[in-house]
């Protein structure tokens, strides 16, 4: 009788601690999310000064400024699941590359102080956006594998914790190795 008591309560603190790491990693998720969130909406913020910046070179570009406006407005207002959002982010930074291809074209543009800081705010907030969904996809991973692998499997069923999504990109082209050429 002893043995079967032992044996439950032995059971009762595995499930527990395997419940409280579920639950842990879910909020780990979160938290990446939360990140990629933030760098996101600094992302947001930055366009419509950048857009300034480069409207008063290039005023009849009006077709890329709207397309870059949609977009951004598109992302920032986006409440959706995590696929949907990285299908709209993705859609954002295609406009930007066609903002920024649209400013090689104007010499002076590139040499103007204002649009030259945007320029390196925006990339810094690029990368940050990069580093935060690496985060984001290591802490989805570590609990999907928690989902999925006994005996947190057990558990997870249970209590229906559910797998994330990752942050993917949704183009290949992104995938891709960009060829630089003098």
């Amino acid at each position: 009788m002893i043995i079967l008591i032992l044996g439950l309560v032995v059971l009762g603190i595995l499930a527990m601690i395997l419940y409280n790491g579920l639950v842990g990693a879910r909020n780990e998720v979160k938290n990446a999310w939360s990140a990629i969130d933030v760098q996101l909406k600094r992302r947001h913020d930055l366009i419509p000064n950048l857009i300034e910046s480069v409207k008063g070179y290039a005023a009849h570009e009006r077709k890329t400024f709207d397309e870059v406006v949609r977009a951004r407005q598109q992302a920032a207002a986006f409440t959706g699941s995590v696929e949907e959002r990285a299908k709209i982010e993705n859609a954002l930074t295609q406009s930007l590359r066609s903002l920024f291809a649209l400013a090689e074209a104007y010499p002076d543009l590139k040499a103007n102080q204002s649009f030259i800081a945007l320029q390196e705010e925006l990339a810094a907030t690029e990368n940050k956006i990069g580093f935060s969904r690496q985060y984001y996809n290591d802490a989805a991973m570590r609990y999907k594998n928690r989902v999925e692998m006994f005996p947190g499997n057990v558990i997870a069923g249970m209590f229906n914790f559910q797998a994330e999504a990752f942050f993917q990109l949704e183009e290949t082209g992104e995938r891709a190795v960009p060829q630089v050429k003098f």
